[in-house]
């Protein structure tokens, strides 16, 4: 779900050749991700995937630098 709350993205879809790029947009922050399927695969399952990698560029953004990882 979005920062806003609104739970809504808007996707774009762009058939090329055989795989198709879907672009999953949050309209409250304005955050973008995409992702390559194959065009044979349905709608729902790309749109879905596309929402998921969306979701979470959003929740690594908002962790804050000190939450993980290895200082030397």
């Amino acid at each position: 779900m979005s920062r806003g709350g609104s739970g809504e993205y808007l996707i774009e879809m762009q058939r090329i050749g055989n795989s198709v790029k879907v672009t999953a947009v949050d309209p409250v922050t304005g955050m973008e991700a995409s992702i390559v399927g194959p065009a044979n695969a349905g709608k729902h399952i790309l749109s879905k995937n596309a929402v998921r990698k969306l979701e979470y560029v959003m929740n690594k953004q908002t962790k804050s630098p000190d939450s993980g990882g290895i200082l030397a």
